[in-house]
């Protein structure tokens, strides 16, 4: 798992994440090396906020079919399959919760800004441009998804000369500052973005590549 400021980033499926939030699941889970989460932390999921409750080891073989229902399974046998296969790893039980709604998706649609905010994005852009490992983007990539709105993340890549990967994770810190919003294919400027990119005295580098000019490939 990675860790992006209070929140980790843990994968639960769109129905599990969703029954964390209506309350039908409350438990997970897995087999780990090393315990990968305490009580109390936090992790974004596409239903909010999940918090984790708690977390113990136990035996996999003692896992109830009360408790497979809790964890998003229909019976303890199916659950024991979709661990990991390693059955000397520890079998580690989670107790979950939800804990409101993801804080990026009021931050996107805010886009009343003053100018203490606008500073705060410029220099927060500005530390992400020093600390890459492939020039200062920042901007440019805002541009990009500004120019194409719902392009695939590849072709938008290779209209700046990256690796699909590196890209989406340049656009993922932007989503955490609630500049871009993502779709199923694609990406847009936020109300927000849309506002600091009116408002910021910074602009695209010189050196941007003029292959953005071009429409993307087609879906």
């Amino acid at each position: 798992m990675g860790w992006i400021g209070h929140y980790a980033r843990v994968l639960l499926p769109p129905k599990v994440a969703q029954g964390v939030r209506d309350g039908s699941v409350t438990l997970a889970f897995r087999r780990w090396r090393r315990q990968d989460v305490v009580p109390g932390q936090q992790f974004t999921t596409v239903a909010g906020i999940v918090r984790v409750e708690s977390v113990e080891v136990v035996d996999a073989d003692t896992i109830t079919d009360d408790e497979a229902v809790r964890a998003g399974w229909p019976d303890a046998e199916r659950l024991r399959r979709r661990l990991a296969p390693d059955p000397t790893l520890p079998c580690y039980r989670v107790g979950l919760s939800w804990a409101g709604e993801d804080p990026r998706i009021a931050l996107r649609e805010d886009d009343d800004l003053a100018e203490a905010d606008v500073a705060a994005i410029d220099a927060r852009l500005e530390r992400l441009d020093r600390a890459s490992s492939h020039g200062a983007r920042t901007m440019a990539t805002l541009d990009l998804i500004r120019r194409h709105p719902q392009r695939r993340a590849p072709d938008l890549a290779e209209l700046v000369g990256l690796e699909t990967a590196p890209f989406k994770i340049d656009v993922r810190k932007l989503k955490a500052l609630g500049l871009t919003r993502s779709f199923a294919v694609g990406y847009e400027l936020s109300p927000r973005g849309i506002a600091y990119l009116a408002r910021t005295a910074r602009v695209v580098p010189d050196h941007l590549d003029r292959r953005t000019d071009e429409s993307p490939p087609s879906r």
